[in-house]
């Protein structure tokens, strides 16, 4: 397996901490600046070149194009599936493998505080249902349910993967964020171990698969190790954020890795079990001192320690493997 940085497009102290940690693969995640429409092959081919000249091959592309019309079975959604079917061709035309992306709608990643401090005094992100339930939102009734959500998935599904197929590249379903239903009068559909094998049923092609997002699957209460083992078992899981939680969808508070509630050992050595060999990210992190939160759970300092832990965990599986 692949330990990459997490960039966005714009040069960071992130970048050149992952060099001069000898990381060399990157997942290109779009930050808050303006969209790039790179669904148009010479501007995606632009957009990777700044990656490649500082060392960094990319393998995966995360939340580049717009979809929530679609997700919501708008008719403007046609356009944003056109701009997604050329993105995944462009992609296969300059070696991209891996996309991730989620259905969620409406309301995307969400949290209730992004200023918690843990025990040390970093900063961490947190959520909790008790604060949304006083919303009046989520006493209006349901505005999208989830036999919506499944529809445009699948139709979704239908028209992507065969393109997919043909391009190379792997789809990868990222859980829901907080994994809990509905929130704010909005169904969620990934966001148990159950939906995402109904995920892979709804079409069984190689390119349908997950982004396993442990901490989501740690928030589902799930036995993280063995969802890995049960989703993989067929070379399904495409691409993994590698987090840790405490608490659960209700309440939750992210961690730094390895201090949290799954046994991370334990999922390393699930990986190994289904072989999986693809790219691995440390997911959001504490902020440290010194960094100012402006992008809370995806600030540098966290990631070194993060990066250091996984490699850690790898060796010491592989040679337990090997004895």
């Amino acid at each position: 397996m692949k330990i990459a940085m997490c960039l966005e497009p714009a040069i960071s102290p992130k970048w050149h901490y992952g060099r001069e940690m000898c990381v060399e693969d990157a997942v290109a995640l779009r930050d808050q600046t303006p969209e790039v429409p790179i669904w148009d092959l010479p501007t995606l081919a632009r957009a990777m070149k700044n990656f490649e000249d500082f060392g960094y091959k990319v393998r995966v592309l995360e939340g580049w194009v717009p979809m929530e019309n679609f997700k919501l079975g708008k008719p403007e959604g046609e356009q944003e599936m056109s701009q997604m079917l050329a993105t995944i061709e462009n992609m296969g035309a300059l070696g991209i493998e891996t996309l991730c992306y989620s259905w969620m709608a409406v309301h995307g990643w969400m949290r209730t505080s992004v200023t918690e401090r843990l025990p040390g005094g970093a900063l961490t992100t947190s959520y909790d249902h008790s604060i949304i339930e006083k919303d009046p939102r989520s006493h209006q009734g349901i505005i999208v349910s989830e036999d919506q959500l499944w529809t445009t998935l699948e139709a979704f599904l239908k028209r992507a993967v065969p393109v997919a197929e043909k391009a190379g590249v792997k789809l990868a379903m990222h859980p829901d964020d907080p994994p809990l239903s509905p929130i704010l009068g909005v169904s969620r559909i990934m966001s148990s171990v159950s939906s995402f094998e109904r995920l892979l049923k709804l079409n069984d092609s190689p390119a349908n698969g997950i982004t396993f997002c442990q901490a989501n699957f740690a928030a589902m209460d799930a036995d993280v190790p063995a969802a890995i083992r049960n989703l993989g078992k067929d070379g399904r899981i495409h691409f993994v954020h590698f987090r840790d939680v405490e608490g659960d969808a209700r309440n939750l508070r992210e961690t730094f890795h390895g201090m949290g509630k799954t046994d991370m050992y334990e999922t390393i050595k699930a990986y190994m079990d289904i072989g999986f060999e693809g790219v691995m990210r440390p997911d959001h992190a504490p902020v440290m001192y010194g960094e100012t939160n402006a992008n809370p759970g995806y600030e540098g300092l966290g990631r070194i320690y993060a990066i250091g832990y996984m490699r850690g965990l790898i060796e010491a599986a592989a040679k337990e493997r090997a004895r």
